[in-house]
C-alpha cells in the first residue's frame, strides 16, 4: 500500500513533497546507486539541479563536463532513480530534455538477518510539473519495497 507524500516546509518559499522512503534490497540496485553518489561528475550533476530544472547543455556548462559524459552521466542518474527526466516546451517548437534532483536523502541499514537495505526519500513536488506522458519512472528491480 502507497503512502501519501509527506509536506515539508522550511518556509514559505521552500515546500517539498517528500515521498515515504523506498527500501532496496536487491544488491545490484543498490550497487548502481551507491556507484553512481560515488561518482564525482554525478555528484555535480546532482548539485546543479538542486534549484532548478536543466537541458544537457546547461548542466554540461554548469558542470565542465564535456557534453558525451555529461551524457552518459544523465543516463545512470535517470536509470538510478536518482533524477527525473521531463521536457522544457518552447513556443519555437525547440523542446529540451530537462533534468531535476528528485532524491533528497539514503540511508542504508542493515536489517534483523543481517541484509543490506538503501533507502531513497524523493521529493515529488518537482514531478507535479512535468507532465506524465513525459516523465521517466524509476521501476525498482526486484527485491524492493516501501515501509
Amino acid at each position: 500500500m502507497s503512502q501519501p507524500p509527506v509536506r515539508f516546509s522550511a518556509d514559505a518559499s521552500t515546500e517539498q513533497f517528500i515521498q515515504p522512503p523506498t527500501g532496496i534490497t536487491d544488491e545490484a540496485v543498490i550497487q548502481d546507486i551507491l556507484d553512481a553518489l560515488h561518482d564525482e561528475d554525478c555528484r555535480a550533476i546532482l548539485q546543479s539541479t538542486t534549484e532548478e530544472r536543466l537541458s544537457a547543455k546547461e548542466i554540461s556548462r554548469r558542470c565542465e563536463l564535456p557534453l558525451s559524459t555529461t551524457y552518459r552521466k544523465l543516463d545512470t542518474l535517470t536509470e538510478t532513480g536518482l533524477l527525473e527526466e521531463g521536457i522544457r516546451l518552447c513556443q519555437t517548437g525547440n523542446h529540451a530534455t530537462e533534468y531535476a534532483r528528485v532524491v533528497v536523502n539514503v540511508q542504508i541499514s542493515f536489517d534483523d538477518c543481517g541484509q543490506l537495505k538503501l533507502w531513497l526519500s524523493r521529493d515529488s513536488s518537482g514531478a507535479q510539473s512535468i507532465p506524465p506522458v513525459t516523465r521517466v519512472i524509476y521501476e525498482p528491480r526486484r527485491g524492493t519495497d516501501t515501509d
